[in-house]
């Protein structure tokens, strides 16, 4: 198990000095750092864990990581893409709620998931041919994100 891409960026906490309320300006950024240095597409990513403190925040992370355009993450999520067997399985471990949401440990429960994916140990929620995982943690109102690509090369 590798970590091949790992970034952090950060954003205004500032609610009022973002250009838009329905992006993470620090997702795109941190999600492009980390798919460079893995040398990856987002399109490579076979199972994702990504911040879903709210259900609007998934569909804000599918678009600003770039599995979906703009404005069609809802569309994305509901076309069953997220799902086991879809496109990119999302949240394998139910996510962030169903989790419990532990701030602070968030990060951690995402990168264990990931790793259990890659190493074919996920049991019922295993993701077929998974060897290229993304974990996406958010702080603060969006103002920090960290982006982690793990691969398997097994």
């Amino acid at each position: 198990m590798y970590i091949t891409g790992s970034a952090v960026a950060s954003d205004t906490i500032d609610l009022a000095q973002r250009k838009s309320l329905t992006e993470l300006k620090a997702t795109q950024i941190a999600s492009k750092k980390a798919l460079e240095q893995a040398g990856v597409e987002i399109s490579d990513i076979k199972v994702a864990e990504v911040h879903d403190c709210f259900s609007i925040a998934e569909i804000m992370a599918m678009e600003d990581l770039g599995f979906c355009p703009k404005g069609e993450g809802g569309k994305f999520i509901a076309g069953k893409n997220t799902k086991l067997g879809g496109k990119c399985p999302v949240n394998t471990s139910g996510g962030l709620k169903a989790c419990g949401h532990p701030v602070g440990a968030t990060g951690v429960k995402q990168i264990i998931e990931i790793t259990e994916q890659l190493r074919k140990n996920a049991g019922t929620r295993q993701v077929k041919d998974a060897n290229i995982g993304l974990a996406h943690n958010v702080g603060g109102t969006g103002a920090t994100v960290v982006v982690h690509v793990l691969q398997n090369y097994e």
